[in-house]
């Protein structure tokens, strides 16, 4: 019948623990009953060989001398007494021709000796485990002496065999008790430690074990998300593809603390716990990404990473093209009440002052638009300054261009700057908004300084204090309340760390940085706040080939 083998992890860890538990106590009550035996019989030796020192004086040597081999003579009187008052099996004395003078059965007195006792003879004491007429005892024998020192003769002591055999015997009970005892605290050992295993592994297999860190394996390494592992001293204990490449971490970061690998900032310290939240929204590397923290059993967690950089860009496209939206509405709303006066006009018969307030018009938009293109090169950047214009019109704010701009054709990544450009315009309209002014305005300056782009955008707003000129670059923090939670009433400090907010400025120093430059706010004379970032190397020479550009921008993203 074939044995089967448990698979459950915690079944076969019992089952190990208890067959090595078994096995070690029954090794060890071996080896303490192996040696057991032999010392028994050692003292069972011992103790004859006493019994016959004490025998052999020479009282006995001078009746063995003086006397016959008797069975009512005085060397078997005295031999049968000591004998009874030692408990030996037998005590025989001998001549030195190796007749008995006295034994246990009185018929073998004046017979030989059944073993040879020339050794005794000779001045040797002797100890044995042998088999007499008696049966198997432990024997000892010593040579009889006279006064005169001489061997008259020789004394055997033995003692039943069957006596050392029972004390062997009896000590088995009580060794067996403790060996039980101890084998029956080694199981509830197992069995405790087993049903622990069971409840920290679930009651897998370990093959189901195999097959999960398998599975584990790729999928922490096959799907999109960041994932980062800590334990419970913060040490980082797992990265996956995705989130190295995310935090530009390498294989190195396992088992390092996490400040000792990233930088000081809101995404280390959302990776670290030390922000509260679900979705929390961090910048890293030029990349916005969303976290999540789930604290394990252990003390550790688990913190997974989603890479959002293009939906914010996405959505701060559709904000933008919102915002073109309204302001193409304005116009429309505008041109038709333009129409309307051209229309009356007409109507009037005053056709030369409808074609010059048209030709206004129509000069005014056209010069606009010209003004920027003459001034910055680049489509891109030139197609977000006029939509821009458009949303700052509709907004009641007028955006300006500096005389002093003047950007070539040399954009590495266009895309790069019209994410700053966008950023800081953005929140240039947002802070002009909030003071209100005679004349508000803001004013973008855009220059090229060889290969290094200036971006400079000022605005007519309330300006930035100096004590949080550095905060606003943080991942999270926004001069606009945050929406309150549902059921909570709107209280929000104005200036402070949001989930959903602060990213705008926080791009635009990563990218800044990413480009080996800097972003910084001052104060503009007169009221409200200059922006300023500078990107090295964001332009290209100007004998560069469009190919050298291509290359320069691939090695600058």
């Amino acid at each position: 019948m074939r044995i089967r083998w448990p698979r459950r992890v915690f079944a076969q860890v019992l089952t190990a623990q208890v067959a090595l538990t078994t096995g070690v106590m029954v090794l060890a009550t071996s080896l303490f009953l192996a040696p057991l035996s032999s010392e028994l019989d050692d003292q069972a030796m011992r103790r004859a060989l006493s019994i016959a020192q004490t025998a052999a004086d020479p009282d006995l040597a001078r009746e063995l001398v003086t006397t016959g081999p008797t069975v009512h003579g005085p060397v078997q009187a005295d031999a049968e007494r000591i004998r009874s008052a030692t408990g030996a099996l037998y005590i025989v004395v001998m001549d030195t021709r190796g007749v008995r003078w006295s034994h246990t059965h009185t018929d073998e007195i004046g017979r030989h000796v059944s073993t040879d006792p020339s050794r005794t003879l000779a001045g040797r004491q002797v100890r044995q485990i042998d088999t007499g007429t008696l049966g198997r005892s432990a024997r000892a024998k010593v040579p009889l002496r006279d006064g005169h020192g001489r061997i008259v003769g020789a004394v055997s002591v033995g003692i039943a065999y069957e006596s050392v055999r029972e004390r062997l015997f009896g000590t088995i009970p009580g060794l067996l008790r403790y060996a039980g005892a101890a084998l029956a605290v080694g199981v509830l050992a197992a069995v405790a430690l087993s049903r622990r295993l069971r409840r920290r592994t679930h009651g897998v297999a370990f093959a189901d074990i195999s097959a999960l860190l398998d599975e584990r394996e790729a999928m922490l390494h096959g799907i999109r998300e960041g994932v980062v592992a800590f334990d419970r001293r913060g040490r980082i204990r797992l990265v996956n593809d995705e989130a190295a490449r995310l935090l530009g971490l390498d294989a190195r970061a396992a088992g390092r603390a996490l400040d000792e690998v990233l930088p000081p900032g809101r995404t280390t310290d959302v990776l670290a716990g030390r922000v509260d939240g679900t979705d929390l929204l961090a910048v890293s590397g030029g990349r916005v990404l969303v976290a999540n923290r789930m604290p394990t059993q252990d003390g550790g967690a688990v913190v997974t990473l989603r890479d959002r950089t293009e939906l914010e860009l996405l959505g701060r496209e559709l904000d933008s093209t919102q915002g073109l939206l309204d302001a193409l509405r304005a116009q429309d709303h505008e041109h038709a009440n333009q129409l309307h006066t051209v229309r009356g006009l007409l109507e009037l018969g005053r056709h030369e002052k409808a074609v010059e307030f048209v030709s206004e018009v129509a000069s005014a938009q056209r010069a606009s638009a010209e003004q920027i293109a003459e001034r910055v090169h680049d489509p891109l950047l030139s197609a977000l300054l006029v939509g821009k214009a458009a949303v700052a019109a509709e907004r009641g704010v007028s955006l300006r261009v500096s005389s002093t701009t003047l950007l070539p054709d040399a954009v590495v990544d266009p895309r790069d700057l019209v994410t700053v450009l966008g950023n800081l315009i953005d929140n240039a309209l947002d802070a002009t908004t909030e003071r209100r002014c005679d004349e508000p305005f803001v004013e973008v300056e855009l220059r090229a300084e060889r290969t290094t782009a200036v971006l400079r955008v000022s605005d007519t707003g309330p300006g930035v204090p100096p004590r949080l000129r550095e905060r606003i670059f943080a991942e999270g923090w926004s001069s606009k309340a945050a929406p309150p939670a549902a059921g909570a009433p709107s209280s929000a400090h104005p200036a402070a760390f949001h989930r959903g907010r602060g990213i705008g400025l926080a791009l635009v120093r990563r990218l800044a940085e990413r480009y080996g430059g800097m972003a910084r706010v001052t104060a503009r004379a007169g009221g409200g706040a200059v922006f300023t970032v500078v990107l090295p190397e964001a332009l290209a020479r100007q004998d560069d080939s469009p190919e050298r550009r291509l290359t320069a921008a691939g090695e600058s993203r």
